[in-house]
């Protein structure tokens, strides 16, 4: 057969095509055969890319080995600066990454992008890879950061590698990047503890942290990390967005929420001034869960986005010793006697809207999710009482006679009324 080019818009003839793809797919035996009919094994195609790049990319471990036998040079970059050292760590394989760096790679190659071995890595979250950078290679930049100012951690939050990042959090702080951050408080640390929360904050040259990135990606399990290793959920981008902001802007309604009740001042503005309540206008679902989290249920909040500028509203969930109590009555209620519906009664007398109620019952499914539904409401509520400076026990007992529900009202008013540790009683009604 004529051995031409593959086709017009390829540099290679048909057997150094057919030699990558024996490098490719670990064929040996075709490579060898191949070599000895004269095949240039260093022969590059029109992205140039060589046979060890396939064979790297592909795990081909033996096809590797051949190939280094004969010469072939570990560090050269195809067109787009990747090496068959960064293909193995971007794709994964750890056996090859071990006989590339034995046969003396270079360590700090980097591609256009600016991606490293780390980066690559984190990326696509391969945790092994990481482990053996991390553990046996030398003079690692934990927080190198690429062309668009972003390190291995903000890579892998931002494609939501939960592992990764739990794994880089343990690798401990390293803070020299003071051209990228910019918190001066990063300037001089010298105590770990600290250094590793303001890493969390690193800024890319938008402004974004690894808690804005893992929200726009969606990765729930990522913001929880981050949230629970004490992340800023306040820090603004330079379109002066939280991740809050940006969660409601691509319909991230439980992120939204884990956000919001994580402690994020609501008031903060974003690039057109106005809240986040105003802005989660466009997405419904979360909008109801930033209204509750205001308390709504207090007569002085207005829809006006102007009355929710200045105060600095928060809304966290609440484990303090002085509630614990009325908390359990509120358990008690909604898990053994209101009944499927009542929730919701209960509910609009508190003028809680439909679509307040609405975004309570997307959370939770089946036929006994009345009772989740109704505890949540009934947290909500608290939540927008205790802020509002009034007595619970008194709120639950006019609520619930509100809707015809004396009995349980005076039953409900006792449970509470019993703990003698409970902050406010309510003796006459």
């Amino acid at each position: 057969m004529e051995d031409g080019l593959v086709s017009e818009d390829d540099i290679l003839l048909r057997s150094e095509k057919e030699f990558h793809d024996a490098a490719k797919r670990n064929d040996t035996e075709r490579m060898q055969e191949l070599i000895r009919r004269g095949v240039d094994i260093k022969v590059k195609n029109k992205m140039d890319r060589k046979a060890l790049h396939w064979a790297a990319g592909a795990g081909s471990e033996q096809a590797v080995r051949l190939l280094l036998d004969h010469d072939m040079e570990v560090d050269d970059m195809d067109s787009f600066g990747m090496n068959a050292l960064l293909l193995a760590a971007w794709f994964g394989h750890l056996s090859i990454l071990k006989i590339l760096v034995s046969m003396g790679a270079k360590l700090t190659c980097e591609n256009k992008n600016g991606l490293n071995l780390l980066h690559c890595a984190a990326q696509r979250g391969h945790i092994s890879i990481l482990e053996y950078i991390m553990e046996d290679l030398e003079n690692v930049q934990l927080n190198k950061v690429d062309k668009s100012g972003k390190t291995a951690f903000h890579l892998a939050a931002e494609h939501g590698h939960l592992e990764v990042v739990e794994f880089l959090i343990g690798m401990g702080c390293v803070h020299d990047l003071k051209d990228k951050v910019r918190d001066s408080k990063s300037q001089g640390c010298t105590d770990a503890p600290q250094c590793v929360l303001i890493r969390f904050s690193l800024l890319l040259d938008d402004g974004m942290t690894a808690l804005h990135l893992a929200a726009e990606g969606g990765h729930y399990e990522c913001i929880r990390l981050l949230l629970e290793a004490g992340c800023n959920v306040n820090e603004l981008t330079h379109r002066l967005q939280t991740a809050l902001h940006i969660a409601a802007e691509h319909g991230r309604q439980n992120i939204a929420e884990m956000i919001l009740i994580s402690g994020v001042n609501l008031n903060l503005l974003d690039k057109v001034q106005i809240t986040v309540v105003v802005l989660e206008c466009v997405e419904q679902k979360i909008f109801t869960i930033l209204q509750m989290g205001e308390g709504m249920f207090s007569e002085n909040v207005t829809s006006d986005s102007d009355s929710l500028v200045g105060t600095s509203l928060t809304f966290k969930q609440d484990h303090r010793q002085e509630t614990q109590h009325i908390r359990s009555v509120l358990w008690k209620l909604a898990s053994k006697y209101l009944k499927p519906g009542e929730w919701k009664t209960l509910a609009r007398h508190w003028k809680f809207s439909d679509a307040h109620i609405r975004a309570i019952e997307h959370q939770w499914t089946g036929t006994k999710s009345y009772k989740e539904h109704g505890h949540r409401m009934l947290l909500i509520w608290l939540h927008g009482v205790i802020s509002a400076g009034e007595n619970p026990i008194k709120g639950l007992y006019e609520g619930l006679t509100g809707i015809s529900m004396t009995d349980l009202a005076e039953s409900m008013r006792q449970q509470a009324n019993a703990d003698p540790s409970s902050a406010k009683k309510c003796s006459t009604m």
